[in-house]
């Protein structure tokens, strides 16, 4: 969750190295996903590419396993790349589950298909490495920093991915689980400050925005939660996203220890945030500042220090941002802007060949937990969420100045704002006729897996992460996919 990164969020939980990279570095305070979830997400930032226009429309759809990112074109331009950890951004990947859920949210029917979120302590006060495949991942990058980097004659571009801040697999929840369990130990969990804690306001289930009340359904979220719970979500979260700080940590410390941190440029940021029960949910795939706002943050030679930029940015513009750094020609068709000028604090005038930044980002989801399209506009103090067709579902209007915990929806109060900001909207992405290609992709998709499954397919889709509900009345909910198709 970006907000973690500037005041007053980092209240909550100590983490020192963001506040090493904000005090010789600069940090983003409007940072944005272009989709709030982990594939699309990723496609954009590798692509600079907006969601739309890569076609990433769920956890199943990224890019072409060949697709040319910036770290290729950096490696045809002298670099010596290498990735570690999650990647995460081609097609083909995540379960079963997760494509049918995406692919059906449009069928009349309500199931859960997710575990309800909980906590786990492990371990210890001693122990450390929870996340130990990060851990791995950690080490990998640190030794190869130690070993090769520090030989190398020529430039370097090193990716770590991690998977925390995640929630964990939930096993509890049968063979078909999601991942609803927020696990740490009690070294990490001490790093939280528990009275900073903020308990998020509800609004009652039948006040919900009509795709907010779908979300927090299918996330098992509507059931009863006491103070406590959502308390101990919210800090165990918290202390996964310390042991994340702690792995910044063991990156910074190598390129101190071999000399390279004054000639490196060192950008953290994340694929989309975590709910932790804001809003009565948990996971991403919102609107909602919890789920779309990411830290991004960025230190290193010619980037100005304790900066603080206000100008909204997202993850599409990582790409002609690296390759600005390795003075490499940026293409034309981007969908993102390089951050160098913003890096460097200066004037947007005195910018780039290109056009001026636009003072807008554009974020859109598409997949599963969400029963309609979603596209939302962040501009000024303004954050505008269009759904669908942009007339069965009502749109979403909130004044991030007057309102930062979004509980407040002003559309009707706001005819012509909402005018203004769908007509800019409209202007980038022609989200109606989006809509309706995604609807025809989820329908095509589904038939050909049904087909696919032949005798199978009751069985099968009956077993699904929704089994607990759909098992109740099976009839019931295949009739609906039929009658949907």
């Amino acid at each position: 969750d970006g907000r973690l990164t500037f005041y007053p969020g980092n209240q909550t939980v100590d983490l020192p190295f963001i506040n090493f990279m904000k005090r010789y570095g600069t940090v983003f305070l409007n940072a944005y996903t272009n989709s709030p979830i982990c594939c699309p997400s990723r496609a954009a930032m590798w692509s600079g590419l907006f969601t739309h226009l890569t076609e990433s429309w769920n956890n199943f759809k990224g890019l072409d396993p060949d697709y040319v990112t910036w770290m290729d074109l950096m490696e045809k331009h002298g670099y010596r790349t290498q990735k570690y950890g999650k990647l995460d951004y081609t097609s083909g990947h995540h379960s079963v589950s997760n494509r049918v859920e995406a692919w059906t949210r449009d069928v009349d029917f309500l199931l859960q298909q997710e575990g309800r979120p909980m906590v786990n302590l492990t371990g210890d006060r001693k122990h450390v490495r929870v996340m130990e495949a990060d851990w791995r991942n950690t080490d990998k990058a640190v030794n190869w920093i130690k070993e090769e980097a520090i030989n190398l004659t020529q430039p370097f571009v090193l990716y770590l991915g991690l998977n925390l801040p995640h929630p964990y697999p939930s096993p509890y929840a049968g063979e078909n689980f999601g991942s609803s369990t927020f696990l740490t130990s009690p070294y990490w969990l001490e790093k939280v400050t528990y009275e900073a804690i903020k308990i998020p306001k509800w609004s009652s289930l039948s006040e919900m925005h009509p795709v907010d009340y779908y979300s927090s359904y299918t996330k098992n979220c509507t059931g009863k939660f006491t103070k406590q719970e959502v308390r101990n979500i919210r800090a165990f979260y918290y202390a996964m996203c310390a042991e994340t700080d702690a792995m910044l940590g063991e990156i910074i410390s190598a390129l101190r220890d071999t000399g390279l941190l004054e000639r490196t440029v060192v950008i953290f940021t994340a694929d989309h945030g975590e709910l932790a029960m804001e809003h009565r949910q948990f996971y991403k795939m919102s609107m909602y500042e919890g789920s779309s706002h990411v830290p991004l943050l960025v230190m290193g030679p010619g980037v100005k220090e304790q900066q603080q930029v206000q100008n909204v940015v997202s993850l599409v513009d990582i790409f002609p941002t690296m390759l600005d750094i390795a003075r490499i020609p940026v293409p034309q068709n981007l969908s993102g802007y390089s951050l160098i000028p913003l890096l460097r604090g200066k004037a947007e005038n005195e910018a780039s060949p290109r056009e001026p930044r636009p003072s807008w980002v554009l974020s859109e989801f598409h997949g599963c937990n969400v029963n309609s399209s979603t596209y939302m506009l962040r501009t000024g103090k303004w954050k505008y969420i269009a759904y669908s067709d942009g007339r069965s579902v009502l749109p979403q209007l909130f004044d991030l100045s007057d309102d930062p915990d979004e509980l407040t929806n002003v559309a009707m109060k706001f005819p012509v704002i909402v005018h203004s900001l769908d007509k800019i909207l409209r202007s980038i992405v022609n989200y109606p006729k989006v809509s309706a290609s995604v609807q025809e992709y989820n329908k095509r998709q589904f038939m050909s897996w049904k087909q696919s499954l032949g005798q199978n397919y009751s069985n099968v889709i009956a077993n699904l992460r929704w089994h607990q509900d759909w098992l109740k009345e099976p009839q019931k909910y295949e009739n609906a996919i039929d009658k949907w198709l």
